[in-house]
């Protein structure tokens, strides 16, 4: 059988890969501490679960309008009020099957074959991956820890070229937990919409960032309202299995999402979506903060214990679950000490290849969406393994 160029030209994504070798230890007898997926361990807020729970009564699920539920689109843009500093019209939401289904959507509308497009270097790598689908040729930034391992405006400006169409922005970030300030991703998004170009920004992880001076967490729509912003129930809501998302267009790009969403799966899930409407009550956003602050306190027991076994985490992160370590102190490439962390320590992290090129072989990605017990023991079952490394 032939494959297409595409196919063929798209790697593993190690997380997953890493998360399959730990299963298989796991069927083993093994007890594997896993720390290379993104994946919250709180599960979703239980009002959503009783909802699920009323709706499989026996009534008809039927599919809804292609851009979704309208009272789901309210709900969301009503959040982005009362959580995100800026108002958005409720027609502008998109809801989706997943936030990776808003990357799409938002490639198939804005990407023609040969169109360049800004990524940093180290960044999620699906979000490339959808890029290269409609043909983008997919420019990686390399940035540093001198800038939060995010792009800048300077960056940006050095990289455009007669080709570059547009920009896609992680803010914060996965794999490295840290956001772009707010006032340089202001001016980052200024710069790029002067040279005509579109602007990406995902904030899946923004319920999660830190408070700033006082302020929570702020959408860039606060100041760029012509920016496509991505965002998703999987992370702030921990409903990862549930694959529900929702993007935030320009109004002329509304009917065009709306034409491929019916062309390309017809309609987000439907019972996923009627029950989403029980993450916005006062009750489950309580929650969902409650969560927030847990985070905080789980970045800070894996960033003190890894600087306790002698692992160097270059920039603090700010939002997310992850935190992006340099193991070149270790003598192992980052891919070798994934190796053999799973292999002989029984942890499971993700190697910097999946994120890019610059610095890759020097950076691992770990993920503290796992509880605080077996975080205390993946950086005991580290600690061991890098003593023995050194040893």
């Amino acid at each position: 059988m032939r494959f297409s160029q595409r196919a063929e030209a798209v790697t593993p994504f190690y997380a997953m890969e890493f998360g399959k070798r730990a299963a298989a230890l796991e069927a083993a007898g093994h007890h594997v501490v896993k720390l290379s997926i993104g994946e919250p361990d709180f599960g979703a807020p239980p009002a959503f679960l009783a909802a699920v729970r009323d709706l499989t009564d026996g009534r008809p699920l039927a599919y809804t309008a292609a851009l979704g539920l309208p009272e789901l689109r309210s709900a969301i843009a009503d959040f982005y009020s009362r959580h995100f500093d800026c108002e958005v019209d409720a027609g502008r939401v998109v809801v989706t099957s997943g936030a990776s289904a808003a990357l799409l959507l938002s490639c198939a509308a804005l990407i023609d074959p040969g169109d360049e497009v800004l990524v940093a270097d180290p960044s999620y790598p699906c979000n490339r991956r959808f890029a290269e689908s409609y043909g983008a040729r997919v420019r990686l930034v390399p940035t540093t820890a001198a800038s939060r391992f995010q792009l800048t405006t300077d960056l940006v400006a050095d990289a455009w070229g007669p080709d570059t169409r547009g920009v896609m922005v992680a803010t914060p970030s996965n794999p490295t937990g840290t956001s772009v300030p707010h006032a340089e991703l202001q001016r980052l998004c200024a710069d790029v919409r002067e040279r005509g170009g579109w602007r990406i920004v995902d904030e899946i992880y923004l319920g999660l960032a830190d408070d700033v001076d006082g302020h929570g967490p702020r959408s860039i729509l606060s100041a760029d309202p012509g920016a496509i912003v991505i965002n998703s129930f999987s992370k702030y809501f921990g409903m990862t299995g549930w694959r529900l998302g929702w993007c935030i267009v320009p109004d002329e790009m509304v009917a065009v999402m709306e034409r491929l969403a019916q062309n390309f799966y017809i309609c987000p899930p439907t019972p996923a979506q009627h029950a989403a409407l029980e993450c916005f009550t006062e009750e489950s956003l309580a929650l969902t903060e409650a969560r927030r602050e847990q985070f905080r306190i789980r970045r800070d027991l894996v960033v003190d214990g890894l600087a306790r076994i002698g692992l160097s985490v270059p920039v603090q992160p700010d939002g997310a679950f992850y935190v992006y370590i340099d193991v070149a102190s270790t003598g192992l490439t980052s891919a070798e000490f994934c190796d053999r962390a799973l292999a002989e320590a029984h942890v499971s992290l993700t190697p910097g290849k999946d994120f890019g090129h610059h610095t890759a072989d020097d950076h691992i990605r770990l993920s503290y969406a796992a509880s605080t017990d077996e975080l205390t023991e993946g950086i005991r079952r580290l600690g061991e393994f890098v003593q023995s490394l050194r040893a």
